[in-house]
């Protein structure tokens, strides 16, 4: 593997860091359009998945990912304020000059609000920055070992330090939008177990120490969902045999090292538009009951 392709994955990696389903009759009585919001970081914003989103070049957000298919499937008006690097503090803050605070899009009148929050505040988008090894065991060093060395996890004591900020938020939303149904949407399937190094420039262990810390927020995610009244979508679930390791074609989770059809370790559009169609039949579900 060549020098180019670990700055590339760097660069990437750093960046961040800063339709099939049939809408139910409850979707389409003829009533106005529900109104949808969609809060959250560069998981549900989709950089690099074309088209761009023109309405905030600044946050980089696709208008093919998660939120708008959801939308078009069920359609809804949406109001997307996902945002790449986006921590649960951009909710209440402006991340960028001229760009509002998520909660401001929610209102009473909010029918429907989509949520992923939380790999950036845990900084497990940063993370497999610090796991590349170019070359196999024992020439490097791995990021598991590093982060679980002195007998505490590092990353894990990060996700359960964040996990009340998750409550807060959920309570927060239900304030400001009392009339929605809303949506946690968890993270992707990553690596297959053991991962497939070389392909992909990360070892077994750290394949697995990855993704492990990525299920444990989706843990986090979908618990506190459950004890606030929302409801959940598992993109892992979705994703499984469609992870970095997949074929370009399979592939929900972008590469590690391409940013074609969406950035390093994102979604892809097709990756996107089966979190979308997943959504949908989240909130028609809940709707018809």
């Amino acid at each position: 593997m060549k020098k180019p392709q670990r700055t590339l994955l760097a660069a990437a990696l750093l960046t961040v860091s800063a339709l099939a389903v049939t809408p139910s009759p409850a979707f389409a009585a003829g009533q106005d359009r529900l109104q949808y919001v969609a809060l959250g970081d560069s998981y549900a914003a989709a950089p690099l998945v074309r088209p761009a989103d023109p309405a905030n070049p600044r946050c980089v957000r696709s208008l093919g990912n998660y939120p708008n298919v959801a939308a078009d499937v069920l359609g809804a008006e949406l109001t997307d304020v996902t945002c790449s690097g986006a921590t649960a503090r951009d909710f209440t803050r402006s991340a960028h000059a001229g760009t509002p605070p998520q909660y401001d899009a929610l209102s009473a009148d909010t029918d429907l609000v989509s949520i992923t929050i939380g790999a950036n505040d845990a900084e497990l988008f940063r993370l497999p920055n610090t796991c590349v090894n170019l070359l196999p065991e024992p020439l490097g060093t791995s990021c598991e070992a590093t982060n679980t060395g002195s007998g505490t996890d590092r990353y894990a004591a990060a996700v359960e330090a964040w996990a009340p900020t998750f409550d807060a938020v959920l309570t927060a939303v239900r304030a400001r939008a009392p009339h929605a149904r809303v949506v946690v949407v968890g993270y992707g399937t990553y690596f297959r177990p053991g991962g497939c190094f070389p392909a992909q420039p990360y070892w077994g262990r750290d394949a697995d120490y990855i993704q492990a810390r990525i299920d444990q927020l989706g843990t986090v995610l979908r618990e506190a969902a459950a004890r606030h009244g929302a409801l959940h979508t598992d993109t892992a679930g979705i994703g499984a045999g469609h992870d970095a390791c997949a074929p370009q074609e399979d592939r929900y989770i972008q590469s590690a090292l391409s940013l074609r059809d969406g950035f390093p370790l994102h979604p892809t559009s097709a990756g996107s538009r089966a979190f979308g169609e997943a959504v949908a039949a989240t909130l028609t579900d809940d709707g018809e009951r």
